[in-house]
C-alpha cells in the first residue's frame, strides 16, 4: 500500500457512525491492556482516566490489568507504568485546570506513559500542541493512525504507535501517510530511450563558497536515475565545480536559457546566492520556461506568485517558509499543516515543508506525509532532496507525486546506508540506487 490513510477527528467519528460504542470500548480497552501486559509484564499500572470514551477505554483497560484508576484532577500514586486516558481525538484548545494538573503529574512520575489513541493535550487533527502534552512511550491507537500522531509536535510526542483494528470500515481520508512502496511509482528507463528521455536536469546554483550545495544536488540527480545532468554556476565557480562533478555538464550561469533548450526539469537554488542578478535569473526561468521545476533554498528568496502549467514545487524549511508567510518561525514550528495550506492559498503550486516529518500539499489533492529521521538532520540532505525531485520531475511524474515519492526514497536511502551515525548527505546519495533497485 502506497498510501496509508491518516484520520482526522472528525474523519473518525463518521468512521465510527452506526457502531455500538460499547463494543468499540470493549475492543480498544482490551488491545491497551494487551500493549501493557505484553511490554511491561508484572508492572504496577495506574489509569489516569477521563470521562469520555478514550476515558472509558483507560477504565476497560485497568479493569482488565487489575490496575488502579485515578480521575482526572486527583492526585498519582506511585506507578511503574501509567495509562494515559484523559483526552481523546476530540481534543483541543487547552485543557482544563483538574486535566492539565493530571498531565503535568503524569509527567513528572517518571515511568513509561502509554497513550491511549493520542497523547492528552496533542490535537489528534493537526499535531498541534496544547500547553501542556503527555510525552508517550507508547500510543495504541484504533482503526486508523491519526494525522496529529503523524504531524510534529504530535509526532514527537507519541512514541512508538501500535495500530488496532477495532473493526471498523476504511474510508477516504484528506491525509495519507506515504509509505516506501511508492517508489514502484518512479519510472524506469525504457529499452528505446536515450541519456534525455531517461530524465534530464538543470541545476541551477553555487555561487563561490557555497559549491557543495550545486554538487551534491547534481550527484542526487544522477543517482535518482536521471540520464543527463547540466550545472549553470557563476563562472568564477566552475573550476570547483569541475573538479568534484565528472558526469555533469558544467556552463556558466549566462547559459543557462541555452542549457534548459535540453532539459526536463530545474532544480533552482542549491548554493545559488541571493544577489539581484540571480533573484532575476530565477523569476526568468520560471516564467519564460515550460519546465517543472523545484525551487530550494537561496531561490526561495527570489520566488513570488507566478502562474504556471508546469509542475512547481517548493522545498522550505520552517525558517525559510516563515519568511515566505511573514510569520515568526516558532509559529510554523507549532502549526505545521496550517503554515503548509498557508503556503498552498499564496502559492497555488506544490509545497513541501520539510522537518521531523515531511509534509506535501498541492492544490485540490490531499496532503501527503512522509516519516522523516534524524539521520537527515545534517548538512547538505536538503540539497540532495532537490537532486532527486528534480530527477523525478524530469521523468514525467505528476509534481505531488514526485515530491512525495522524492521525500519518501530521500528518507529511505538515509536509513539503508550503513552509517548509523556520523551519516553526512554524500552517503544518503550512494544509498539512493539501493532504495530504487526496490521497485
Amino acid at each position: 500500500m502506497e498510501f496509508q490513510p491518516l484520520y482526522t477527528a472528525e474523519e473518525m467519528k463518521a468512521a465510527e457512525a452506526g457502531h455500538d460504542v460499547e463494543t468499540l470500548m470493549q475492543r480498544a480497552g482490551s488491545a491497551v491492556a494487551a500493549a501493557v501486559a505484553r511490554d511491561y509484564p508484572g508492572a504496577r499500572v495506574v489509569a489516569v482516566c477521563g470521562k469520555g470514551a478514550n476515558g472509558g477505554d483507560g477504565r476497560i483497560a485497568a479493569q482488565k490489568l487489575g490496575a488502579e484508576v485515578v480521575e482526572v484532577g486527583a492526585g498519582l500514586p506511585p506507578a511503574d507504568v501509567v495509562i494515559d486516558a484523559i483526552f481523546g481525538t476530540g481534543f483541543h484548545g487547552e485543557p482544563r485546570k483538574e486535566a492539565a494538573r493530571s498531565i503535568e503529574a503524569i509527567r513528572s512520575a517518571s515511568a513509561p506513559v502509554v497513550a491511549v489513541d493520542v497523547p492528552s493535550g496533542i490535537n489528534a487533527s493537526t499535531g498541534e500542541g496544547s500547553g501542556i502534552c503527555v510525552e508517550a512511550a507508547t500510543t495504541v491507537t484504533f482503526h486508523g493512525e491519526k494525522v496529529g500522531l503523524a504531524v510534529a509536535p504530535g509526532s514527537l510526542h507519541a512514541g512508538r504507535i501500535e495500530l488496532v483494528n477495532i473493526g471498523l470500515e476504511p474510508a477516504e481520508t484528506r491525509h495519507a501517510l506515504v509509505t516506501s512502496e511508492i517508489v514502484h511509482r518512479v519510472p524506469r528507463r525504457r529499452r528505446d530511450g536515450n541519456k534525455y528521455r531517461s530524465g534530464s536536469v538543470l541545476v541551477v546554483g553555487g555561487a563561490p563558497g557555497l559549491t557543495g550545495a550545486v554538487c551534491l544536488a547534481a550527484e542526487a540527480a544522477f543517482r535518482a536515475d536521471a540520464g543527463y545532468v547540466t550545472v549553470c554556476a557563476p563562472r568564477e565557480s566552475l573550476p570547483v565545480v569541475e573538479m568534484r562533478l565528472l558526469e555533469a555538464v558544467k556552463r556558466p550561469l549566462e547559459e543557462a536559457f541555452e542549457a534548459a533548450e535540453r532539459a526536463g526539469a530545474l532544480a533552482l537554488g542549491p548554493g545559488l546566492g541571493r544577489g539581484d542578478d540571480t533573484k532575476q535569473l530565477v523569476r526568468r526561468l520560471l516564467e519564460e520556461t515550460d519546465l517543472p521545476a523545484v525551487v530550494d533554498a537561496d531561490a526561495l528568496f527570489a520566488f513570488d506568485p507566478v502562474d504556471r502549467d508546469p509542475p512547481t514545487v517548493l522545498t522550505p524549511h520552517s525558517g525559510e517558509l516563515a519568511r515566505l508567510l511573514e510569520v515568526e518561525t516558532a509559529w510554523v514550528d507549532a502549526h505545521r499543516l496550517e503554515a503548509v495550506h498557508r503556503a498552498l492559498e499564496r502559492f497555488k503550486c506544490v509545497v513541501l515543508l520539510k522537518g521531523s516529518e515531511t509534509i506535501v500539499a498541492a492544490p485540490g489533492a490531499r496532503t501527503l506525509i512522509s516519516a522523516g529521521t534524524p539521520r537527515l538532520a545534517t548538512a547538505g540532505t536538503g540539497d540532495v532532496l532537490t537532486g532527486i525531485i528534480g530527477a523525478f520531475l524530469s521523468k514525467g511524474m505528476e509534481g505531488q507525486l514526485a515530491t512525495a515519492t522524492a521525500a519518501r526514497v530521500h528518507a529511505d536511502a538515509a536509513l539503508a546506508a550503513p552509517q548509523a551515525r556520523g551519516l553526512i548527505a554524500s552517503d544518503v546519495i550512494a544509498a539512493l540506487p539501493l532504495v530504487l533497485e526496490r521497485a
